[in-house]
């Protein structure tokens, strides 16, 4: 049994005890104010992100970089899935890229190095100015060196979608369901949606955004009032407000041919001198120039946002008197062949689509921008010398083919090849060609002459036409469709031109 002096002997020493901890306590408390140096919250705009990190800091100001895997290379913008969990969608210009030569393609490991903050928190809509200096990329990770050019980015929210004009998670070469995803958006697209996914017209001067967004218009060909005067930085904000009003994102081509031909590099503002003949280039360097100019327009053009070059020019002529000479390579079919090959390989190397023209070979005819031209060559002629650099660049895997305005009596003496379903025939069956055919500007003479506006759509899909370049789109796409609803035209080849469409911007990283 206890006693009283038990009990308070007891009491005293759980006192003491506790008496000791607090002590002890409290000096670790002081030995760790003393040790550890005092700390501050770092205010937002000195903070890395969640994945980013500085790197070096010089006159140009602090450069971070943001490692992730590639979801988008389309165009001139690349989105990186940061390993943080979000999204960084960059417009990466003319930025310098490291790669393994194979370009940028979606599933590969980068680094992006850039000036300025990043904003997790921002929308798609909202653009942020950070300056990209280099991206690398590497199979398996990599570190960045900072060295380049500049560009702009915006932040995408982890669970934001892809804006307008981004590549699709999916690219050419790499596996993946292509084929159900474009089955999946051409199920859920109204007949209006569809009959302006045919339609690729020049710019209008004015409200072209509205127009690109109220017609739903498949692309814009640009020409050369839409560079003149402008800055890269006006021209990339322009095409970039098409593709924000398009649902479906837009191809945005040019006639960047070189010599005579040119829409971009005749300014200074884009190019110090314009991109030179195709003649001219052989002249100076054989076939390696050819392909270091055609790489070189490439990146000039995805820099500014441009993802279609109508070009090349696959004409056969030997001639210096005909119409066509000085835009073509300027040798017989065989050497022309090779011009061909070359350009579009270089061409789907670099991700930027391709159009071989004017199919089915311009020969010595007239120009057909003045009125209509007659072709009056026999078929062997076609099929021993100008069918030649098409089969070609079909060979190398071009995107699209032209179709000229001249009529070729030997395939069919009554419409000009455009409108010739005999014409397109020949092209599918013969040379196997299996992608997006496209009419030359259904505004020419050389139709206009022979039918007017609204015929000449009819009758351009009607021959087999997927693309329609045209002007008077807002009178031709009402006519498309009147014609659709009264079964002159079938619903039917509607979805076949629309979903090689579709094909074809999901293969030039348009779709997400």
């Amino acid at each position: 049994m206890k006693t009283l002096s038990t009990v308070r002997r007891h009491r005293n020493t759980k006192r003491i005890r506790r008496t000791a901890s607090l002590f002890a306590l409290l000096a670790v408390a002081l030995s760790a104010l003393v040790l550890i140096p005092s700390c501050r919250r770092k205010p937002a705009d000195e903070e890395p992100g969640p994945a980013e990190s500085p790197i070096s800091s010089g006159s140009g100001g602090t450069e971070y970089q943001i490692r992730g895997t590639v979801e988008d290379a389309s165009m001139n913008t690349l989105v990186l899935a940061a390993e943080d969990g979000g999204t960084y969608r960059f417009a990466i210009g003319e930025a310098e890229i490291t790669d393994c030569g194979n370009g940028l393609l979606v599933g590969e490991t980068a680094t992006v190095v850039y000036r300025g903050r990043l904003d997790p928190g921002r929308t798609e809509q909202t653009v942020q100015p950070v300056e990209v200096v280099r991206v690398v990329l590497t199979a398996s990770g990599g570190t960045a060196a900072a060295s380049g050019t500049t560009g702009t980015a915006s932040a995408v929210g982890p669970t934001a979608a892809p804006p307008a004009g981004t590549q699709a998670t999916t690219a050419p070469g790499l596996p993946g369901s292509s084929g159900a995803r474009v089955e999946a958006i051409l199920a859920g697209m109204t007949w209006e949606e569809k009959v302006g996914q045919m339609f690729i017209a020049r710019c209008p001067s004015a409200d072209a955004v509205r127009k690109a967004a109220d017609n739903h218009l498949g692309g814009y060909i640009l020409f050369g009032r839409d560079f003149s005067g402008k800055t890269k930085a006006q021209v990339i904000q322009a095409i970039q407000s098409y593709q924000d009003a398009s649902e479906i994102p837009l191809l945005i081509g040019v006639d960047e041919e070189g010599g005579t031909v040119n829409r971009v590099s005749l300014y200074p503002e884009f190019r110090t001198e314009p991109f030179p003949s195709p003649q001219e280039l052989y002249r100076l360097g054989g076939f390696d120039a050819v392909r270091s100019d055609a790489v070189e327009k490439c990146r000039l053009l995805k820099g500014l946002g441009i993802n279609l070059n109508l070009a090349p020019v696959c004409d056969v002529s030997v001639n210096p008197e005909d119409f066509m000479y000085g835009r073509t390579f300027g040798k017989d079919a065989g050497q022309t062949a090779r011009y061909v090959e070359t350009v579009v390989r270089a061409m789907k190397e670099q991700g930027m689509g391709c159009v071989l023209k004017h199919f089915p070979g311009y020969g010595n005819n007239e120009d057909t921008h003045t009125g209509v031209a007659y072709d009056h060559r026999p078929y062997e002629t076609f099929a021993a010398s100008d069918f030649l650099p098409f089969q070609a660049g079909i060979d190398a895997g071009a995107d699209i083919v032209l179709v000229s305005h001249n009529i070729v009596r030997c395939m069919d003496s009554l419409y000009p090849a455009s409108l010739s379903p005999r014409v397109h025939e020949i092209l599918r069956e013969e040379l196997g060609f299996d992608g997006v055919i496209v009419t030359d500007e259904l505004a020419m003479d050389g139709i206009r002459d022979f039918v007017d506006a609204e015929q000449a759509a009819v009758l351009a899909v009607q021959a087999g036409n997927d693309l329609l370049c045209c002007t008077d789109f807002e009178a031709q796409i009402p006519a498309v469709l009147r014609a659709v609803e009264d079964g002159v035209i079938s619903k039917k080849q509607i979805d076949r031109s629309v979903r090689r469409i579709l094909e074809l911007k999901l293969s030039l990283g348009l779709l997400s």
